[in-house]
């Protein structure tokens, strides 16, 4: 399975941006797909993640702000994030969680996509 994630960038305090992850390969579905980030010095975190059903679950430090979706048909997830703050400023990663066999599951990562938030 291959994530590709984009739509990072630069934006002004307050700004917004959306952040897209495909999948590609050879799977039969998706259970979770999370987004996570990892600022400079500081350990990676999860900002949000969506299970197949519509569940979702925010960082306290991003409720409010963004919103994380998924469309099943596309394998795409998305994450849509509103009033940008300079803390916001991290790589961000897609990840997904994708069942092997019974009761087994492997987590795949994608590669970052920078986002930095100027004051």
């Amino acid at each position: 399975v291959q994530l590709q994630a984009s739509g990072g960038g630069l934006v002004q305090a307050g700004g917004s941006l959306r952040l897209s992850c495909t999948a590609s390969g050879t799977f039969f579905n998706i259970n979770v797909m999370g987004w996570y980030r990892q600022a400079p010095g500081k350990q990676r975190e999860l900002v949000a993640d969506i299970t197949s059903g519509g569940s979702t679950n925010y960082a306290d430090s991003v409720k409010g702000r963004f919103t994380i979706s998924r469309d099943n048909a596309k394998n795409t997830g998305y994450l849509q994030m509103n009033t940008l703050k300079p803390e916001d400023t991290a790589v961000y990663y897609c990840n997904a969680a994708v069942p092997i066999g019974v009761g087994l599951t492997n987590t795949f990562w994608g590669k970052g996509t920078q986002v930095t938030v100027s004051s």
